[in-house]
Formats: C-alpha cells, sequence, structure tokens
C-alpha cells in the first residue's frame, strides 16, 4: 500500500513540473514544451500589418495596405553625408546624417581584453609560435562598417496610405544643429538635432539626449507639418544588424542572438534569424505596449516606445531579413501609427534607445519584461531565483568569486539533512561492502542466487543502494542553472576573484581550479562504498576524470562553485563515515 501511496504522490509530483514548466515557458513568450496552447497561433506577421507588404488580412481595405519598410534599394545612391562624433563617459558614438542614424556605438567601459596571460599562450611562446593576438579595445556594440559587423539604430517616417506622398526616412539626408558634441565634465546632458528638408509635405526633427553614466539615450521625434493638408504619418523605430551569431557557446550550449519583442499580451517573444529566413517568423499581434530589441551576449539593444496619451499608441511589429535586405543582414521594427498633424502644427514623440550591458536589475526598471533579453536558456525558472541570491551576497562580500563561494555554502546548509541521509545510507554500504564482495566471490558461478542473497543482505541492513544518488540529482539543475548565470551575467564577465583568476566568466588561464577539482572528485570517490562489480569500481575512478577533462574549458566560476561543493560535501561525508565507523574501511580480497 505504501508503495502504490508513493507511486501515486510521485506521478502527480511530476504532472504538477510538467504544467509549471509549461505555463513559465508561456509566460516568458515560448511555446509549450509539452502541452498544447489554445493562444498559441502561428503568425508570421500581425493581421494588419504583413511585414514585407504582402497581402493585408480578409477584411482589410486595401487602400489601407501598410506601407512596407524602406531598404538601402529605395533610396538614391549613397552619398557622403555629416557624421557626428559623440563623446559621454560611458559612449563613443557615430550619428550619421543620413536620417540621423545611430551608426557607431562603442562602450567605453567594457573591454575585449582576450589572450593577456595564461598557460597556452604560454606554451606557444615556450614552442617558439607567434603569440595569440592581444585584443585590448573597447566593446562595440553598433557599427556601420563592412557588411559582416554591420548594426544599425535607424528610424523614420512612413506614409500608410497606399500610393500616397513618401515621408522622410532613415535615408533622408539630414543637417545637424549646431551644438557640442562632447558630455563635458559637469556636465549631465548633451543634445544632439537632425533636422531633414520637407518631404511629402513633413519635416522630421530627430533629437539625441545622452545622459552622464546612462546606456539609455532619449530620442525625441518631432513631426511638422509644413504642408497645406493633414498627414497621419507612422514612426518606425528599427534595430538591423548582420546575422552572424555572437553567442556565448559551450558544450552545444549557447545565449540567444537575434530578435526580439515583448507586448503585455504575448510577452517575451524571440524571433530567431533562420525562421526570418525562412519567412516562418512569429512576430507579436498589434498592441498599445511593447517594445522591439537585438539581443546578443552580454549586450542588446532595445526601441522602447513612451506612449503620449493614457491608452498608448497604437504599434505594430514587423522583420525583415537577406530577401530584402540583402548581404545577411536582418531587421526588427516597431511602427507607431501617430494622430493627424494638422497643417502648421508639429507633434513630438519622445522614445527611448537602451544600448548596453544585460544588467539584470536596471533593465527591469525600464521596461516591463526588458531583463528576459539575458538569456537563461530553458533554466530561468531556477537561474533567475539563484542570481538574486548571487547579487545579494555580492552586495554583502562586494566581490563575485566570495559569493559564489557564499552561495554554495546557503545551498548545503539547505541540503544538509538530504545530503545527510544519502552519506550515510553510503557508509553503510561501504561498510557492508566487505561482506557483499566475500559473497559474490563465494556464489560467482551463481549469479542468480548472488542477485538474491545481495538483495537479502540489504534488506536486512536496511540500506538502499540508490540511497546516495538522489542528492546529486538534485544538485545537477541547481549546476546547470548556475552555469547559466555564469554565461549570461554581464556582471560576471571579467569580475576577478583572488589572484590568478582575473576573470569568472572565462577559463581558468592556469588550469589550476580544474586541477584541484579533480583532486576533491577523487578523494570524494576513495570515501564511496566500492561498486560489487568490478567493472563498475574501475568506471567509479575513471568517470570523475573523464568529466573532470570538461571542466578545464567551464568559466572559472562554474569551477569555483563545484570545489566548494566538493569540500562540502567531504567534509560532511567524512564526518559520518567516521562516525559509522567506516572510514578506511578495506574491501576484502
Amino acid at each position: 500500500m505504501n508503495d502504490i501511496r508513493r507511486t501515486i504522490l510521485w506521478v502527480i509530483f511530476g504532472f504538477s513540473l510538467v504544467m509549471l514548466w509549461d505555463q513559465w515557458q508561456v509566460h516568458n513568450g515560448r511555446k509549450p514544451t509539452f502541452l498544447p496552447s489554445a493562444h498559441q497561433t502561428a503568425q508570421t506577421t500581425p493581421a494588419d500589418a504583413p511585414a514585407g507588404g504582402g497581402t493585408p488580412a480578409p477584411g482589410a481595405p486595401a487602400a489601407t495596405a501598410p506601407a512596407t519598410l524602406p531598404t538601402a534599394a529605395d533610396g538614391p545612391a549613397a552619398v557622403a553625408a555629416q557624421k557626428v562624433e559623440i563623446e559621454t563617459d560611458v559612449y563613443k558614438a557615430t550619428l550619421d546624417g543620413q536620417g540621423g542614424t545611430l551608426a557607431r556605438l562603442e562602450l567605453t567601459q567594457f573591454d575585449e581584453e582576450l589572450n593577456k596571460g595564461g598557460l597556452i599562450p604560454l606554451a606557444r611562446r615556450l614552442a617558439g609560435m607567434e603569440p595569440l593576438p592581444v585584443i585590448d579595445r573597447n566593446v562595440v556594440l553598433m557599427d556601420d562598417g563592412v557588411p559582416a559587423n554591420r548594426y544599425l539604430a535607424q528610424t523614420g517616417l512612413l506614409n500608410p496610405v497606399a500610393g500616397g506622398p513618401a515621408f522622410p526616412t532613415h535615408l533622408a539626408p539630414m543637417a545637424v544643429r549646431p551644438g557640442p558634441h562632447r558630455l563635458a565634465d559637469g556636465q549631465d546632458t548633451l543634445e544632439v538635432v537632425f533636422e531633414s528638408q520637407p518631404v511629402g509635405g513633413l519635416k522630421y526633427v530627430k533629437t539625441y539626449v545622452f545622459k552622464r553614466g546612462q546606456y539609455v539615450i532619449g530620442v525625441k521625434h518631432e513631426v511638422v507639418n509644413v504642408g497645406d493638408q493633414p498627414r497621419e504619418p507612422q514612426l518606425y523605430l528599427q534595430l538591423l544588424r548582420h546575422g552572424a551569431e555572437q553567442s556565448g557557446t559551450m558544450f552545444g550550449t549557447s545565449t540567444f542572438t537575434g530578435p526580439a519583442a515583448y507586448t503585455e499580451e504575448k510577452k517575451f517573444h524571440k524571433i530567431s534569424f533562420a525562421d526570418i529566413a525562412k519567412n516562418k517568423a512569429e512576430v507579436p499581434p498589434a498592441s498599445s505596449t511593447g517594445w522591439v530589441a537585438m539581443v546578443q551576449h552580454y549586450f542588446a539593444s532595445a526601441w522602447l516606445l513612451e506612449p503620449t496619451h493614457e491608452a498608448g499608441l497604437k504599434r505594430e511589429f514587423r522583420v525583415q531579413g537577406p530577401e530584402t535586405l540583402g548581404n545577411n543582414l536582418y531587421a526588427v521594427a516597431m511602427v507607431a501609427s501617430l494622430p493627424a498633424v494638422a497643417p502648421g502644427a508639429s507633434q513630438t514623440v519622445e522614445t527611448q534607445l537602451f544600448a548596453g550591458p544585460e544588467e539584470e536589475k536596471k533593465l527591469e526598471t525600464l521596461a516591463p519584461g526588458l531583463d528576459l533579453v539575458k538569456d537563461y536558456g530553458i533554466f530561468a525558472i531556477i537561474s533567475k531565483p539563484l542570481y538574486w541570491l548571487l547579487d545579494q551576497l555580492h552586495k554583502m562580500l562586494g566581490n563575485w568569486g566570495w559569493a559564489i563561494v557564499a552561495l554554495v555554502v546557503l545551498l548545503k546548509a539547505a541540503f544538509y539533512w538530504l545530503n545527510a541521509k544519502a552519506y550515510a545510507s553510503m557508509a553503510k554500504m561501504k561498510a557492508i561492502n566487505p561482506r557483499i564482495m566475500e559473497m559474490r566471490e563465494r556464489l560467482k558461478e551463481k549469479p542468480q542466487e548472488m542477485q538474491q542473497e545481495m538483495m537479502r543482505i540489504y534488506r536486512e541492513e536496511k540500506v538502499n543502494p540508490l540511497g546516495g544518488c538522489f542528492p546529486i540529482l538534485i544538485q545537477i539543475p541547481v549546476f546547470i542553472a548556475l552555469y547559466w548565470v555564469l554565461l549570461s551575467s554581464v556582471e560576471m564577465r571579467h569580475a576577478p576573484w583572488i589572484l590568478w583568476i582575473k576573470d569568472l566568466s572565462a577559463p581558468d588561464p592556469w588550469f589550476i581550479l580544474p586541477l584541484v577539482m579533480t583532486a576533491t572528485t577523487l578523494l570524494q570517490t576513495w570515501l564511496n562504498p566500492t561498486p560489487p562489480d568490478p567493472m563498475q569500481a574501475r568506471l567509479m575512478w575513471i568517470m570523475p576524470l573523464v568529466f573532470s577533462v570538461m571542466f578545464f574549458f567551464f568559466p572559472a566560476g562554474l569551477v569555483l562553485y563545484w570545489i566548494t561543493n566538493n569540500v562540502l560535501s567531504i567534509a560532511q561525508q567524512w564526518v559520518i563515515n567516521k562516525r559509522l565507523g567506516v572510514l578506511g574501511t578495506k574491501k576484502t580480497k
């Protein structure tokens, strides 16, 4: 009866986990993993806003088919436009007079720092080989250089009326108004204003507002009607970049690179380059809330549209790929419909362009769901609380390495009694191991009788051979979740611990931590009971060595976590073995 009751409880528990996981996936804008969702609909574009200017939804008037977003092929031949160099305490930027586009963005507080030292560069020098090149420059997030590195933030105006006059777009030449281009000492705000010539009766004035210490650029869009007819323009905010992957990758896992969108209805939604290229991309339906972003490892950019009235501006979401942009380029855009602008009147829309590091706490304050651009993979449900706890420990200790150590101590304390029961079971297994080995030798010619006798001994001694496995299984999700935290958190990037560990997000350059981890794993193996089967006994020693090789390529912070976990486990297991009198038990010949 107890076995049946336990089985039913496990089934209920497992089904509950499946439902919880599916709801978490839906909440974050992903497809359900197990259960179908009644709200999941395949949409390549909003029903009333085809991404490529395709056929409108049934019932939509043909006259209101939305205009397509302009591409380089739609504009005049490229001309040398005025470029403005901007410098603040966190940015070095280039604004292009063609459309007032943000054409280059350098993050001065983040550098690439690669190949600064370590065992591999030393070995190359000793072998007489060319040393690895040292990369010591600021992170360049956006660039309008060669197409393989192209990444831009563009805006402009669209005429939603088919066949109507064109309005100023990101291809229109714009003149910059005189003013300072460098954030001076003691100055907190820097404004740069671009102004277009009238096109289609509208003049477009774009003002960039840079603020000290902030990775959010204010962008004000003023639409001035200089014609004699009212106009109802659309404002588009677009991020365009090349499709080359720049994600953190290790052992088949990688952070997401590509466009993303968010609305209150659909929540956070990734849009892969591959889906865009295949015309299978799903974009959110039109909404009065939301934003678009371009995501990569550690850094992101996002257009955030500030509502100008209580209901918010209605906005559509569109994507484009190489089919229309060419050169392996992809774009995600948000198109907002503006109220009519009367002749002689003007209208101003304020937006924000976030472009910088994926610092979770700061992203949460900018816009709902913006913190989700920080990619935790499929383990976000565990990774987010782990990061929160790690962040709190860092605030107290002031060092991410020691925060990881403290996190392990707390996790071991939380699982103390569970681990104690497992280690006690393993200690009993170690204590009866000589008896098991003697029995196996005696009955080696009678395998069936041997199995029966072994089960009888386990029942008499009240030993569960699998009792030591459960705590390890419990820790595996935590281990993988912490891996994603270290892989995704820009706070860990170049974060030092002690001495030679200068970057917790990169492998140990001298491989000292992996060697220590291997030694602690072997010591822990020695404390465990020896399996009765000789082949299993050999594998028990070989497997730690095999898995330890992987840790030579893991981030140093993750290896530090595992070393600390091993040391605390060894201490607890040592005490339990000694208390039960099985420490140093020898197996019989």
